[in-house]
């Protein structure tokens, strides 16, 4: 079977050109040295870091993760004691840096959105004190703003004996926060299946009832009836599982510390409240650029049509600045969650501090940090997936 002309490379069907002045096979030529040389340099980069490592003794194999850990850590999700293994121990860093940046991103946000709107507010008081605050916070380094919130704020707490008590009761010394709060029983995790039940149960109605609605042009109360789906479930599910999931245990003082209840740590707090004072004044700007870029004519449609302020920012001008919105709030978030990583300066036990002690213990630098690398890249990754998915969903199609 012939091969037409127009299926060969281009370089072979050119005529009178001689292929050491053909501009395509010199383009070629160049790509191909180009790509050798860079996988010759990775070649003996990586060839030598291998060579290097077991000079020194230092494997490159995870077995290790095995092996007992032998030192504590303050604070952590799920339980765990000295004698669990360096596996063990980097889940628990990895969980501490889950909750310290999913609790932050939501504070973080909704102190930027708070700001954004204070700075785009007509009272000159108001505008200007939230301009201060976007101006000061963005310009002093997040280390140096940890510091002072550790070591100026939380450390100079009255002691556990002459701790501040306020109404619930809330108790605040130099060892942190206390307060009543829930502790699982042994039906929590079946009462959890109700909760997902529930949480699933009111997206799929919300969606129904919100189609429905646009099909029809009744209302059909969409985030009514899928909020009430949501509490529901877990309600029904409380009474069926038998005993209480939870139960309410107030702080009592002891001997040399608060017992009982729910205690947020003075590191966990300092990072928190770093975080998300820092990465809220960054949100304020990006939130307030994208409700500028919001066309005028779209707010005087909502008033003209008798929408309330508070009903035209949340149908009107929130849904369509998020289109503006959206893109750099990813950078924020995923600045956040790096940023944790500073924990280390304060003693919190993120993944980062973990890592680094694990490294003390073991003697496995190289190992460690490239676990620690990749998790960081696993959830940057995911962060940015998750929100670009939901990016393209509000971006306008054009027809």
């Amino acid at each position: 079977m012939a091969t037409s002309p127009s299926s060969l490379p281009r370089f072979l069907t050119r005529k009178g050109v001689p292929l050491w002045r053909d501009v395509v096979v010199l383009q070629w030529v160049a790509q191909i040295f180009s790509a050798l040389l860079v996988l010759g340099f990775l070649w003996f980069f990586v060839s030598n870091v291998l060579h290097a490592a077991e000079a020194r003794g230092l494997g490159l194999g995870f077995t290790f993760l095995r092996n007992a850990a032998g030192f504590p850590i303050a604070e952590s999700v799920v339980s765990y004691a000295p004698s669990d293994t360096f596996a063990r121990a980097l889940w628990v860093g990895f969980l501490n840096t889950i909750k310290v940046s999913v609790v932050g991103i939501v504070l973080a946000t909704a102190l930027g959105l708070v700001a954004a709107l204070a700075r785009l507010s007509g009272n000159w008081l108001v505008s200007n004190l939230a301009g201060l605050y976007i101006n000061i916070i963005r310009n002093i380094p997040l280390l140096v703003q940890l510091f002072i919130w550790y070591f100026a704020v939380f450390q100079r707490l009255p002691s556990v004996q002459q701790a501040l008590t306020l109404p619930g009761p809330i108790y605040i010394s130099q060892r942190g926060l206390y307060m009543a709060g829930p502790q699982p029983t042994a039906t929590f995790g079946l009462w959890l299946i109700f909760v997902a039940a529930g949480l699933a149960l009111g997206y799929l109605l919300h969606r129904a009832l919100l189609r429905r609605q646009v099909r029809t042009g009744r209302s059909t109360y969409p985030l009514l009836v899928g909020a009430l789906a949501v509490l529901a479930a877990p309600l029904v599910g409380w009474f069926l599982v038998g005993a209480a999931p939870m139960r309410i245990t107030t702080p009592v003082l002891g001997r040399l510390n608060f017992e009982g209840g729910m205690r947020l740590t003075p590191e966990f707090a300092a990072l928190l409240v770093g975080l998300v004072v820092y990465t809220g004044a960054f949100i304020a700007e990006v939130m307030r650029a994208g409700i500028l870029a919001v066309q005028k004519g779209q707010v005087e449609a909502a008033k003209a049509l008798g929408l309330s302020p508070f009903q035209t920012l949340r149908l009107v001008v929130l849904p369509l600045a998020m289109r503006v919105i959206i893109p750099p709030l990813i950078s924020q978030y995923l600045n956040l969650t790096k940023n944790s990583s500073l924990a280390i300066v304060i003693g919190y036990a993120d993944l980062f501090f973990v890592g680094r002690t694990i490294i003390n213990q073991a003697g496995q630098a190289v190992p460690v940090f490239l676990l620690i690398m990749a998790i960081y890249l696993a959830l940057s990754l995911f962060t940015s997936a998750v929100l670009n998915l939901y990016n393209r969903r509000v971006q306008l199609v054009e027809r």
